[in-house]
């Protein structure tokens, strides 16, 4: 299976990066052969909108079949999902390389929802999108 890992660095000793949209770089992996790897820089992080979508669309062209980050907005999490992309969050200070492994072992819970700042999940717990007024989306007058 083909799996990208958002990426602080251009090989597998570098830290897996907690953002998917804005992340340094994207890392592809063969799950089955980590000799088969493919380094993307991420295009997306020089968006002025849109970066999420951007990110998600180079995933989708390179044929990923899983994604590993940490946060993930509704627009990419929308994007993936959409082309059946299975999207699976990581804990902060893991390595590309043990993101993998873990992720090998049944170790990450799957994204089931935009998760991150202003998106109401955490690591190991549901959330309900956010505010309760859209994902994260604030009011006018507040």
């Amino acid at each position: 299976m083909k799996v990208c890992v958002t990426s602080s660095g251009p090989d597998l000793n570098s830290l897996v990066d907690l953002r998917f949209g804005r992340c340094l770089y994207f890392i592809f992996v063969d799950s089955e052969d980590e000799d088969k790897i493919d380094v993307v820089p991420n295009k997306g992080i020089e968006a002025a909108r849109g970066a999420g979508i951007q990110s998600a669309q180079t995933v989708i062209d390179q044929g990923a079949e899983a994604v590993i980050s940490g946060n993930m907005g509704p627009n990419s999490f929308m994007v993936l999902t959409s082309s059946r992309i299975k999207i699976f969050q990581t804990l902060p200070g893991l390595t590309v390389k043990e993101a993998i492994e873990a992720f090998r072992n049944n170790n990450l819970p799957e994204i089931t929802q935009p998760v991150g700042p202003g998106f109401g999940a955490k690591f190991g717990r549901g959330g309900h999108g956010g505010r309760g007024k859209g994902f994260g989306l604030r009011r006018r007058g507040r």
